[in-house]
């Protein structure tokens, strides 16, 4: 792959050495070359890009080109949701987090495919591993643009496995950051207690710059701990994890503890079991307040899975979403108990491989548990499995450390490009 990292880009640009005009020139051609394989943009004008490369600033993302999910709003690209319900939806105004990578100085190129309402309905976009593979949703063309070298950078979202899940299928680093650690004015709404931005890069310095340029903080010099401690934890769902990544994930962990870390078995306590049934009763809930409208008066424009989920939402109880909103606070304060004295979780980032076929983006329940406490994940690509698809391993952080889970997943990279291979 030809196309330069995001941090190799703006000290070129920095410098001289490189114009933002060019380096998005190099994207769209990379875009035009793949685009009718991958399909990983639903609006994409070269011109207005190009103008936006000229007419970009400096800063520390100075003419790096980047992708936005089509839940964002863009105030010269249409937002659509991935719904024809909002077809040709013009937003006058920039999300908050556009906007600051902007001003920021980076480049949008376009905006990414994503699923219906960045839930389960599959849009076109294929896997740049094997198109013959689904990327992951719903963060489905921002994963596969970075994966294929359209840009180094994009934004995604995820309210259950939107981020994490399409960044391992795809081979690339996924983050999803602290629920509220960056503004989401003009993003979508779901399900606003879960909500949170999330990105993907090549690399973990990559990832580092965006999100320290994002959270308005220092990016942190580039030293790591000679042996960080870190839990293991199968999950209470370890049954739903195929058994070539079961392996594939315990030889990651004996890689791991070989470069000096000190990884501890670590067994979630029996209150912890229900949180994929806790995570959906307030996802749906919230999902349906959140597309009143779309329920209301557009439902024949709906997918039978939205409308499915929409339907359980209305006949759930009451009190079992209030129930659910209380055991989940009650378990991210248990979480940070739990966790203390560890640099990170390490737990497996989806079942295994990219599903074959593009209608099913993959089980998300590996996902949504984690989304539900609301802290940072890291997903870091290695290896892969029998089908010759990427794999990898996720870091769970806790509320509010980012960028030192950053430099967990850093070493986590590192530690596993130096292993040998197997």
């Amino acid at each position: 792959m030809d196309m330069p990292l995001a941090r190799e880009i703006a000290r070129a640009v920095a410098d001289g050495r490189l114009t933002a005009e060019a380096a998005t020139a190099a994207c769209l051609a990379r875009i035009a070359a793949r685009e009718p394989v991958v399909h990983a943009w639903k609006f994409l004008d070269p011109e207005r890009a190009l103008a936006s490369a000229r007419a970009a600033g400096r800063g520390p993302l100075g003419g790096v080109p980047i992708g936005i999910k089509d839940i964002f709003d863009t105030a010269d690209a249409p937002t659509e949701r991935g719904s024809p319900i909002h077809r040709g939806r013009q937003p006058a105004a920039d999300a908050a987090c556009v906007a600051a990578l902007r001003a920021a100085g980076a480049v949008v190129v376009g905006k990414t495919v994503t699923t219906e309402f960045a839930c389960f309905e599959a849009g076109p976009t294929a896997n740049p591993r094997n198109p013959a593979y689904t990327p992951g949703g719903s963060s489905s063309g921002s994963a596969a643009a970075v994966a294929d070298g359209h840009v180094p950078l994009a934004l995604g979202s995820q309210t259950v496995g939107s981020v994490i899940r399409p960044a391992a299928f795809c081979g690339v680093v996924g983050m999803k950051l602290t629920r509220g650690r960056v503004d989401l004015a003009g993003t979508m709404p779901l399900s606003p207690s879960v909500d949170t931005l999330g990105a993907f890069s090549r690399d973990v310095a990559d990832m580092t710059l965006l999100v320290a340029t994002l959270t308005d903080a220092p990016a942190p010099a580039p030293t790591l701990a000679a042996s960080p401690r870190f839990g293991f934890c199968r999950t209470p769902l370890w049954e739903l994890v195929e058994a070539p990544y079961r392996a594939h994930l315990e030889a990651t962990v004996a890689a791991l503890r070989a470069a000096g870390a000190e990884i501890v078995e670590l067994d979630l306590p029996a209150e912890f079991a229900p949180m994929r049934e806790i995570h959906r009763a307030i996802f749906t809930t919230e999902a349906l307040a959140s597309l009143e409208v779309e329920w209301k008066h557009h439902r024949d424009l709906l997918s039978p899975k939205i409308r499915e989920l929409l339907a359980e939402a209305e006949a759930r109880p009451a009190a079992d979403v209030v129930a659910a909103q209380a055991a989940a606070g009650r378990l991210r304060r248990r979480f940070d108990e739990v966790t203390r004295g560890f640099d990170a979780v390490l737990a497996p980032s989806a079942p295994g491989e990219a599903p074959r076929g593009l209608g099913y983006t993959g089980d998300p329940s590996l996902n949504g548990m984690w989304t539900l406490l609301r802290g940072p994940l890291v997903h870091v690509p290695h290896g892969t499995g029998p089908q010759g698809m990427p794999l990898g391993i996720q870091l769970v952080g806790r509320r509010g450390e980012d960028l030192p889970l950053l430099a967990m997943a850093g070493w986590v990279e590192q530690a596993l490009a130096a292993a040998p291979r197997r």
